[in-house]
């Protein structure tokens, strides 16, 4: 069975407080609409951020209740498809990314066609990659802002997550209170100036719970690999969260020691950066990307 949200069921943090929009059955689809981060306050390049209400940024579509979802369980995400508006944003940020010190204030719309070619400008067009950047569930503690990261998910901003991705979320409250937002068409490694092409668009996702294995923050999979997900302030301390979340799904699925898991990480992973665009009030992202190997078993999953 499927399910639609509209994009005014939309929440600003993720939150054990929040009231479900939605209760649906493990293993049900549900079609997500969602405002581009910046809640569709930018209709043309003469529109600045530094004259938006900030208050109103990076809201995800949500929460739905899984039922028999509870703490300890895993949230399986399947992302059926992505799909965006003709157009949409890229800005600087105020005193945010590493070439601020280079930049204007600056808006660019950018037209998109049928999800798939952006035109930068006259001369320049690129394939796009739909893409999720905020998804998560509710924390168990705080309630914590859509645009900040965490254990929970949240803004984590990571390119690998569009459609054919899985991601796996820790459970931490009863139904799990699951949402999304924040789609980008295009955003590179890093998103270094602090946005992608940030942009309108629907999900359709299912949502299915899983038991028998353990996890304490986000978890990617694609066709082709495995990806650990962490935050923090400090980009090296993320980097080896990322790591030792990797070392411990190896040790634990593929029989390896913490010494072997170490060895084989270093020559056949490689580490990639989310969100790294300080200066910034937002935690940094890293992933630590594990490429699916023949004849080993999955990481999560059956």
């Amino acid at each position: 069975m499927g399910h639609y949200l509209s994009r005014e069921q939309s929440v600003l943090e993720f939150s054990h407080a929040n009231a479900p929009v939605l209760n649906i059955e493990s293993g049900e689809s549900v079609t997500f609409q969602t405002y581009d981060c910046f809640s569709d306050q930018i209709q043309s390049e003469s529109d600045l951020v530094t004259s938006i209400d900030l208050s109103r940024v990076n809201p995800a579509t949500g929460p739905v209740f899984v039922k028999d979802a509870r703490p300890g369980d895993i949230l399986k995400v399947k992302i059926e498809d992505v799909r965006v508006r003709s157009w949409g944003v890229i800005s600087t940020l105020p005193n945010m990314g590493v070439l601020i010190h280079t930049a204007e204030t600056k808006t660019k719309i950018v037209p998109v066609d049928d999800s798939k070619i952006a035109h930068f400008n006259e001369r320049i067009e690129f394939d796009v990659n739909p893409m999720i950047g905020v998804i998560g569930v509710a924390p168990a503690g705080e309630s914590v802002p859509c645009g900040h990261p965490g254990a929970h998910g949240g803004n984590i901003d990571t390119h690998t997550i569009t459609k054919g991705a899985t991601v796996y979320f820790p459970v931490n409250v009863e139904g799990a209170l699951f949402g999304l937002g924040d789609v980008h068409a295009s955003m590179g490694d890093g998103e270094i100036c602090g946005t992608g092409i940030e942009i309108a668009g629907e999900v359709t996702a299912t949502l299915s719970v899983l038991r028998g294995h353990t996890i304490t923050r986000p978890v990617v999979e694609t066709d082709e690999a495995w990806y650990t997900v962490a935050e923090d302030h400090n980009l090296e301390t993320a980097i080896r969260i990322a790591c030792e979340d990797m070392q411990r799904l190896l040790v634990a699925r593929w029989d390896l020691s913490p010494t072997e898991a170490y060895l084989l990480m270093s020559v056949a992973g490689d580490v990639r950066m989310c969100q790294c665009c300080k200066p910034s009030p937002v935690e940094q992202v890293a992933r630590f990307r594990m490429p699916k190997l023949r004849n080993l078993p999955r990481l999560l999953g059956e």
